[in-house]
């Protein structure tokens, strides 16, 4: 998806640029052709800023040395913007600057048509950046809750019963019903496990598709199995890693 993203972003961008260029040229052909010309400079530019430049140096507070790098940039830039001036003097115009482009000759707008494409990409960057910060946010603030309450409602033989989150041992799936194991007690309801994890703190790990643990409750545990109210359940493959990286 990300390269998808990506592709779609660039082939944009050289369609604009076609088409701004492309009345001063009177023909889209060779406006096409000559933003071909400029697109490498125009990408090597754009991904070294904000891939390079603002990861290592910005984001990390080295101002200092993000600004003299972007300064490094800036020129090296302007002399591959001028060989591109070059090559379309050469091939578009056939050596006679009479019919050179006013708009292709003129450096200062490529430079701003440049940087203009490359805070483009920091601006969709940031704005990606933006949604996955709120996404983050909005889960956290949901852990927060399901962390802070302290009972659970379920249905049991078609009346709703408050359980006390802290007093859940494991969860036992059964296809289309569940049943929760209580020091002393088991109630059974019609809900999948799966949804009854949503529900529940993350202190409550899935060791197996069938169940579901109380972190806080586990007496003890190995690679292959936890031990929770003196009962044995087994770790699948599948979860194992989780499994270990939570409770280790």
């Amino acid at each position: 998806m990300k390269i998808i993203r990506h592709v779609l972003f660039w082939s944009t961008v050289v369609l604009m640029l076609t088409l701004f260029y492309g009345p001063s040229y009177g023909s889209i052909f060779e406006s096409f052709y000559f933003v071909c010309l400029l697109l490498p400079v125009v990408l090597a530019t754009a991904y070294f800023f904000n891939y390079i430049l603002v990861d290592l140096y910005l984001f990390k507070g080295r101002y200092w040395k993000f600004g003299l790098y972007t300064l490094y940039l800036l020129i090296i830039s302007l002399n591959l913007e001028m060989l591109v001036v070059t090559v379309a003097f050469i091939v578009l115009a056939e050596y006679d600057y009479a019919n050179m482009n006013p708009i292709t000759a003129d450096v200062s707008v490529l430079t701003i048509t440049m940087y203009l494409v490359v805070l483009g990409l920091s601006f969709v960057r940031l704005f990606r950046f933006y949604r996955q910060n709120q996404s983050s946010i909005s889960h956290f603030q949901k852990e927060i809750e399901k962390s802070s309450q302290e009972t659970i409602v379920v249905k049991e033989n078609r009346k709703n019963r408050p359980l006390v989150i802290d007093e859940i041992a494991y969860i036992e799936s059964l296809s289309d019903y569940i049943t929760i194991h209580l020091a002393g007690e088991k109630v059974m309801t019609k809900e999948k496990i799966s949804k009854m994890e949503s529900k529940l703190p993350n202190h409550f790990v899935r060791i197996h598709r069938s169940f579901l643990v109380n972190q806080r409750l586990i007496e003890s545990f190995n690679k292959e199995q936890v031990m929770v109210l003196g009962q044995s359940l087994p770790i699948s493959r599948t979860y194992k890693k989780q499994v270990m990286s939570v409770l280790e």
